[in-house]
């Protein structure tokens, strides 16, 4: 690959390939639960979990990685000393081909600690900095508020603003970056004579009234042919 060595390509490529073999696994335990199974039914609807969790619980678990890459820390040119020096294989690098169901070994046990072990840390670390960088912004803008003429100053009167946002739009009561949607007005004033004046499809968005309009609106069924009586045959 440009810009790796030979090493480091290799590696990319066998992480590919661990890749696919864990989606391979789970795309056959997959096909097997079915649509019928519990677990299955709620990754689905969205309600909880990914199929992925589901093919590292009846398939295979997959991969461990450590900042993006496998594992490779440990004795003196092996992760543990229950394999050879110089080992590049799946095992002796973090692949882990055994289910949550079936249950891990004690090597593939302890390069699962070790994977976990980053997403522990790493939700910790971003908790910790987000919620310092949100303190910090908030003593910082604590003392701004938007005034009667649209600009925005601090308690001492000093104007940080001109106009709030520099175009004084609400963000939260924008239409799509705009502080007005002209389309909804026309339509809620005209009706459906104003579809033709808007011309919202010459501007690639749909418009939120007519948006709304559609859902609201039920689809006509078409009226039944009413068959010709024998009367008016004979007639």
């Amino acid at each position: 690959m440009p810009g790796r060595s030979l090493e480091e390509t290799l590696e990319v490529e066998i992480m590919k390939e661990l890749g696919k073999a864990r989606d391979q696994a789970g795309q056959i335990a997959g096909k097997h639960l079915g649509m019928e199974n519990s677990a299955v039914i709620m990754a689905k609807c969205g309600a909880r979990g990914s199929m992925l969790n589901l093919s590292q619980m009846a398939g295979c678990i997959g991969q461990q990685a450590v900042r993006g890459e496998r594992l490779s820390r440990g004795y003196w040119s092996r992760t543990l000393p229950h394999f050879k020096k110089g080992d590049l294989g799946a095992e002796a690098r973090g692949f882990v081909r055994s289910s949550y169901k079936s249950g891990l070994s004690p090597t593939e046990f302890f390069f699962h600690s070790m994977g976990g072990r980053e997403g522990l840390v790493d939700t910790a670390v971003r908790t910790s900095r987000s919620g310092y960088m949100q303190r910090r912004l908030i003593n910082a803008l604590e003392d701004l508020k938007v005034m009667q003429d649209g600009s925005v100053r601090n308690t001492a009167g000093t104007i940080i603003q001109f106009s709030y946002g520099e175009d004084g739009i609400d963000p939260c009561r924008s239409i799509q970056g705009k502080a007005v949607d002209i389309d909804d007005i026309i339509l809620t004033v005209l009706g459906k004579e104003g579809e033709s004046i808007a011309e919202v499809s010459e501007k690639g968005v749909v418009s939120y009234g007519i948006q709304d309009r559609d859902l609201l609106e039920t689809p006509e069924e078409p009226e039944a042919e009413t068959e010709e009586t024998d009367f008016e045959e004979e007639g």
